[in-house]
C-alpha cells in the first residue's frame, strides 16, 4: 500500500530489503508501529533476547503478531542447546533447523519480554469456511502482542 512504509527483513535470504539479526536489530527504540514475526523464533538460539529486541523496537501503543509453532500438549518449552546436528534437531524439535519446541508457556515468555500477549483462536473465530478457503491451521493460535507503556 502506498501510504505504508514496509521493512522486510531476514538474516539469510537474498530476497529482502534489509538484513536484520533479530537478536540485535540495530535500529532505534520505538521504530515500528507494527511487527509481524511469523515462525521465526523457533530458529533463534536466544529467543528471549530476540523477544526483548522486538519489544524494544516496537513503538508505544504499537502491536505485533509473534507466532511460533506450539505443541499444546507440552506444558513447558523443550530446548537443549547441546542438540546441534540437523539429524538430532529433527528428531527432538521436528525440523532440522529448529532449536526448540514451544509449549503452553510461550505466552509467558512473551510477557517476560515486556509484552501484553493475548492468545487468539482465530480459526475458531473465522469459522470452517475461512479455514478451508485460506488453508488455515486449525491448531495454531495468533499471539497478538502490545507494548506495555
Amino acid at each position: 500500500m502506498p501510504n505504508i512504509n514496509y521493512t522486510i527483513s531476514d538474516l539469510q535470504s537474498d530476497d529482502i530489503l534489509q538484513r536484520i539479526d533479530i537478536t540485535n536489530i540495530g535500529l532505534p527504540h520505538d521504530t515500528f508501529d507494527i511487527i509481524l514475526c511469523n515462525h521465526v523464533l523457533e530458529h533463534i538460539p536466544d529467543d528471549r533476547k530476540a523477544m526483548r529486541e522486538l519489544h524494544r523496537v516496537l513503538k508505544p501503543n504499537g502491536w505485533a503478531i509473534i507466532n511460533v509453532p506450539v505443541d499444546y500438549n507440552r506444558e513447558m518449552t523443550y530446548e537443549d542447546p547441546l542438540i546441534t546436528s540437523e539429524k538430532e534437531r529433527k528428531a527432538h524439535f521436528g525440523l532440522e533447523d529448529h532449536v526448540r519446541v514451544y509449549g503452553r508457556d510461550y505466552q509467558v515468555r512473551l510477557r517476560e519480554a515486556g509484552f501484553f500477549a493475548e492468545e487468539i483462536d482465530y480459526v475458531r473465530d473465522l469459522g470452517k469456511t475461512a479455514e478451508e478457503r485460506y488453508i488455515l491451521l486449525n491448531d495454531e493460535m495468533i499471539y497478538f502482542c502490545k507494548k506495555k507503556n
